[in-house]
């Protein structure tokens, strides 16, 4: 008879299960990516259209994570349950459609790949433990909040909030962080951003980042506890700036274009999930605490 002790008590099997629990959660996740924030355009919309008394544009297919069944953009032809296995059927169809043979874009295999290997790193560094059921999500809702920042700037609060107050839950029984650690990270991340907002609103007249920024940092806060937060804003910054000028350098992007902050913060955080305490301790023992 299977038995999940055997998976939860060996490092190799936990390994390749979560990977493999990744990859089917990273196909997932493009599906989030993409439709999540047409559903909310489409509920913005709606809501404007009531408000000032106009006819409500009526859909006439459901639309959804769920519904419709994923379909080429180009030819409308249904993806079948074998073309749809991460990663492999993307290399198996030569990242191609199989119906009018148009080119699939590269970044779903990657988003899945990219879960797969982060779930993976988690389950190895936490092992068998309850809190690395928790810690996956985290990484499945960061990788999710990360596509969709990147591509519309903009990070939803039906997605953060509910994991903001999911780490407060946490914290009562003493997972990742404890009660009063975690009230006041989320406190003082969504203050930390907020002032830095506004010192810099009122210095240059421009806007840095938004709000959903702030919601982040409080949601690190929450889940990890103030004493994180240093650490992920300075880390956030720090790879916010290599992988800017990366791009400008590399892409040659236009250094007017905004840069979402989302994904840095994601990064940061999610470093701080697995090796936080270890470069705190370094640090501490760098300047001789």
């Amino acid at each position: 008879m299977f038995s999940y002790d055997l998976i939860l008590n060996s490092s190799v099997l936990l390994t390749l299960f979560a990977g493999i629990l990744g990859l089917l959660v990273g196909s997932f996740l493009n599906v989030v990516i993409y439709r999540l924030p047409v559903m909310m355009q489409r509920g913005w919309t709606a809501e404007c259209q009531e408000f000032l008394e106009l006819p409500i544009d009526e859909q006439t297919e459901r639309f959804d994570l769920m519904l419709p069944a994923s379909r080429c953009p180009k030819c409308d032809a249904e993806i079948k349950f074998y073309q749809n296995i991460p990663v492999l059927s993307y290399l198996f169809l030569k990242g191609r459609c199989a119906g009018c043979q148009c080119h699939i874009s590269i970044r779903y295999p990657l988003v899945e790949l990219l879960t797969g290997i982060l779930s993976a790193v988690i389950a190895y560094q936490l092992g068998g433990e309850l809190s690395t059921a928790f810690a996956l999500l985290l990484t499945w809702v960061l990788v999710a909040l990360s596509g969709i920042d990147f591509d519309h700037q903009l990070l939803p609060d039906n997605i953060v909030l509910p994991t903001l107050w999911l780490g407060l839950f946490l914290s009562v029984f003493g997972i990742f962080t404890d009660p009063i650690s975690s009230i006041i990270g989320a406190v003082a991340g969504y203050l930390a951003l907020w002032c830095v907002f506004h010192a810099f609103k009122l210095l240059t007249g421009k806007e840095g980042m938004g709000y959903g920024d702030f919601k982040l940092l409080a949601l690190f806060g929450a889940w990890l506890g103030w004493q994180y937060l240093p650490l992920i804003i300075l880390l956030s910054s720090l790879v916010g700036a290599v992988i800017g000028i990366s791009m400008m350098i590399v892409l040659q992007r236009d250094k007017n274009i905004p840069i979402p902050f989302g994904p840095y913060l994601a990064i940061a955080g999610w470093i701080a999930l697995l090796w936080g305490d270890e470069i705190n301790n370094l640090y501490l023992v760098s300047v001789g605490l």
